[in-house]
C-alpha cells in the first residue's frame, strides 16, 4: 500500500467513524482490520489515534476557517478529508503542500466539484496560520 493509497483508505475510515459516531481509540483496530495495510501500519494508527484524541480541537480549527459553514453542516466526505488533512498538518513528518494537495486530489475524486476549492481555502488559512 502506497502512502497516497493509505491517505485514501485512511479518508473512508475517518468517514466511517463519522457515519458510525466512533471516535474511540479502542475503535482503531476495528477499522484498520477492513483492509491489507502492509507498509502503513504506523502512519494510520498514529493519525487515526491522534485524530481520536484531538477531534475536538480539529473540528475547531476547521470551524475557525470555514467562513460561514460549521463542521455540522459540511458534507461527511468533505468533513473527512479535512480531519485527515489538519491531523496531518499537526504532525511534521508530511510537507505541508503534499497533504493539502493530497487533500485536494481527494475532494476531487470523491466530493463536489466546488469541494476541492473549498478545502483548499480552509487548509491554506490554517497553514498561514
Amino acid at each position: 500500500m502506497t502512502r497516497q493509497e493509505a491517505r485514501e483508505f485512511l479518508m473512508k475510515i475517518i468517514f466511517q467513524m463519522e457515519s458510525n459516531d466512533d471516535f474511540k481509540e479502542e475503535s482503531i483496530l476495528k477499522y484498520l482490520k477492513q483492509e491489507n495495510n502492509r507498509g502503513q501500519e504506523l502512519y494510520l494508527s498514529s493519525k487515526l489515534k491522534y485524530l481520536c484524541q484531538h477531534k475536538d480541537e480539529i473540528d475547531e480549527e476547521i470551524n475557525k476557517y470555514a467562513n460561514k459553514w460549521t463542521t455540522k453542516r459540511m458534507a461527511k466526505v468533505d468533513l473527512a478529508i479535512l480531519r485527515l488533512a489538519v491531523t496531518e498538518l499537526k504532525g511534521d513528518d508530511i510537507p505541508v503542500s503534499v497533504t493539502i494537495n493530497e487533500a485536494v486530489e481527494l475532494a476531487k475524486k470523491y466530493s463536489e466539484e466546488k469541494s476541492a476549492s473549498f478545502i483548499n481555502g480552509i487548509l491554506s488559512k490554517i497553514e498561514h496560520e
